[in-house]
């Protein structure tokens, strides 16, 4: 073989190599719709927040006395010169429960998005503080909040829905 055959044997090799990745991102695109995504992402926030929150509680607006315990003797702000109790465990369980039950319930219906996201980020930066060995999965909930925050909650949401009945225009969707 000449050197202007290898190259044309090399130039068609790489056109058929880039013709199957075009092919696979292709595929990548359709099966990744954005709103997919972020519905995906919602659920995927909202589940751990649920399942904390949903533990907290003892009935209607009253809470586990097992959960004001944790906040008065185990958890603990990690900060400079810490760490320290919680100021007003009471207070801050009951909120932390209702955090945790009122904003995976917005998000999961796409209701007040990102307001509930920037509530559940705002948690999770309270949770690092409380917890700091668990930032490889405090950190996944950030980036999921900040996504969700950032690209709004997608047209498989009740915010979508709004917007679209009320004739208003399109956010970032």
């Amino acid at each position: 073989m000449t050197t202007t055959d290898e190259l044309r044997a090399s130039t068609g090799t790489t056109h058929q190599i880039t013709m199957f990745a075009d092919r696979l991102i292709g595929i990548v695109h359709t099966l990744a719709q954005p709103s997919l995504v972020q519905l995906v992402m919602r659920l995927a926030l909202a589940v751990p927040f649920w399942r904390s929150g949903i533990n907290k509680w003892d009935g209607f607006l009253q809470l586990k006395d097992t959960t004001v315990l944790l906040f008065s003797e185990e958890f603990m702000l990690h900060l400079p010169g810490g760490p320290y109790h919680y100021p007003a465990p009471a207070v801050f369980a009951f909120i932390s429960g209702c955090g945790e039950i009122l904003f995976p319930i917005l998000l999961v219906f796409g209701l007040a998005t990102r307001f509930a996201a920037t509530g559940l980020l705002c948690m999770t930066c309270i949770v690092e503080l409380t917890v700091p060995d668990g930032w490889p999965v405090h950190i996944t909930w950030a980036a999921m909040a900040l996504g969700i925050m950032a690209w709004g909650p997608g047209r498989l949401s009740l915010d979508y829905g709004i917007r679209h009945a009320l004739g208003l225009p399109k956010d970032v969707y």
